[in-house]
């Protein structure tokens, strides 16, 4: 390796070790900001101790409780038989497709007879059901449940994935951050760094697209990121790449809207700049993209991609020697960033510095993205007061230590790690399969964007889901296949929020906004 070789690869880890000073110093208090940002405990907080809790009994209860199809045979059925012989309850399981579980879920709740005591749900549906009095308040459940270990989940996801106006109603399962994923072997034989920037992510990503990655005789993809599932998708894994041009100043100045008008940041040069990134990405990934769930994942865990985004599910899904065709050969990092960032005054890019990007790194803004937050589960505030506590039991020993700490190793629960100890302990990684080195790649790509004082907050006020899936993901969708124009895709979306939140109420979803970013009314 040459000297230049070995001085980047040198500066790779000295940026991040500033990143992380960065956040240990967000962490000491932000003006303006009412919640807690990421901060050191990740990396300082004490491993959880091993509790026994006291077992309640809840015989002759049955809980039914609903979950994601993709999810629950892996990472909820088998709990129940376990929780099922401690307590005497009867866990009802109800699958249903990953779309459908918001609707599903609306409709029970609203109406007189409901047929569901608890649910996961992604954590930002949680301001829908919350504020419609769907959600019994668990503050109480959990300050009393030693089990829980509460203090050794990430303070992220204490405070966003779970609270909403200051009150737990949701206990965290899952954490859910976009990262980026690339093929170690083939970049340390080209002798290239990790894409810090959106345009080294697509230089790479032509440099190697149309190869063969896996030996199979077969030209493969330099990129592969989904842009579909009814919409889901698209929206997600586009606002990791619009977010670091639209934030710059730290997690409470947003990227969906204006906090003080509520305009939706589109029309600008920075929004187009990402939808033109999105599209050439689109030229160096599979057909597939656009048309099949998932299958980004499933073609880099089989050697077919040289660079994915994704949320943690790749690198545990990439050990598993049954399917994985890159054992050992799969780095992780922070999602890229750019060097040129939204100045709101006038919709213009400029470019990166101490002023217009406080927290740069070497001139780089990033905006790791928390898309979707993780999955959590919720309690019918409906439902009786005996079935709610035995509900709460299962959803808290779901989510105590001794079974989340293996469940997020395990790549098919689709459960990414969220607890202090999962990132500061690599035996449960080693255990599953990881070496020390891969172990230390993907835990630290994903601490580096959770202690990002620029981390990207998921859209987290009511009706979200017509804003990001059903408006959003539509267009860009539309856009990527070629049926609009890069402008006609500007003006609907932003003429579809507008009416959204003319509809839903301007001032009520201006409060609703600024309180999700932790800015006063």
């Amino acid at each position: 390796m040459s000297n230049w070789q070995n001085f980047r690869s040198l500066w790779q880890g000295v940026r991040y070790c500033l990143i992380f000073l960065a956040a240990l110093w967000l962490s000491l208090g932000v003006p303006g900001c009412s919640f807690s940002p990421p901060n050191s405990q990740t990396s300082s907080s004490p491993q959880p101790t091993q509790i026994k809790p006291t077992v309640q009994r809840f015989d002759g209860i049955t809980i039914n409780f609903l979950s994601q199809a993709d999810i629950s045979p892996v990472a909820i059925k088998p709990h129940i038989s376990k929780f099922e012989s401690q307590t005497g309850a009867k866990v009802n399981l109800i699958n249903v497709p990953h779309q459908d579980i918001h609707k599903t879920l609306w409709k029970d709740w609203s109406s007189g007879a409901s047929k569901y005591d608890a649910a996961t749900l992604v954590s930002p549906w949680m301001t829908d059901f919350a504020k419609a009095g769907y959600l019994e308040n668990l503050t109480q459940h959990v300050q009393s449940d030693t089990a829980l270990q509460w203090d050794d989940v990430a303070p992220f996801f204490q405070n966003f994935s779970a609270t909403y106006q200051g009150r737990t109603y949701a206990i965290p399962l899952d954490g859910d951050f976009h990262i980026a994923y690339y093929r170690k072997d083939l970049l340390e034989q080209a002798k290239l760094e990790p894409p810090s920037t959106w345009e080294e992510y697509l230089a790479i990503a032509k440099r190697f697209h149309g190869k063969d990655l896996n030996g199979d005789g077969q030209p493969d993809y330099g990129s592969c990121i989904d842009r579909t599932f009814n919409g889901t998708n698209a929206a997600y894994f586009f606002w990791s790449i619009v977010s670091p041009f639209l934030q710059s100043q730290g997690t409470a100045q947003g990227t969906f809207f204006e906090p003080q008008t509520m305009k939706p940041l589109v029309n600008n040069q920075a929004f187009a700049r990402a939808l033109d990134i999105s599209k050439q990405e689109r030229d160096y990934g599979s057909p597939q993209g656009t048309t099949q769930r998932d299958v980004a994942k499933e073609l880099f865990i089989r050697g077919r991609c040289a660079l994915s985004v994704y949320w943690g599910d790749i690198g545990t899904i990439a050990i598993n020697p049954a399917i994985s065709k890159v054992i050992d050969k799969v780095g992780a990092t922070i999602t890229p960033g750019t060097t040129q960032v939204l100045d709101r005054k006038t919709g213009k890019l400029v470019a990166c510095d101490k002023f217009t990007c406080p927290y740069n790194i070497e001139g780089i803004n990033h905006a790791p993205y928390a898309a979707g937050g993780g999955w959590v589960g919720v309690v019918n505030a409906k439902a009786n007061s005996k079935v709610k506590d035995a509900a709460y039991s299962f959803i808290s020993f779901i989510s105590q230590p001794a079974q989340s700490n293996v469940d997020v190793t395990i790549g098919d629960t689709g459960f990414n790690p969220y607890r202090i100890s999962q990132f500061n302990n690599q035996e449960a990684w080693i255990k599953a399969g990881m070496t020390s080195d891969a172990a230390s790649k993907y835990l630290g790509g994903i601490s580096v964007s959770l202690n990002s004082p620029n981390m990207v907050l998921d859209l987290r006020i009511p009706q979200n889901q017509r804003y990001q899936t059903e408006l959003l993901g539509s267009v860009l969708i539309d856009f990527l296949t070629d049926k609009i124009t890069r402008e006609e895709a500007i003006q609907r979306i932003e003429k579809g929020w507008e009416q959204i939140t003319n509809e839903v109420g301007r001032e009520s979803q201006r409060t609703a906004y600024r309180a999700s970013l932790g800015l006063t009314p």
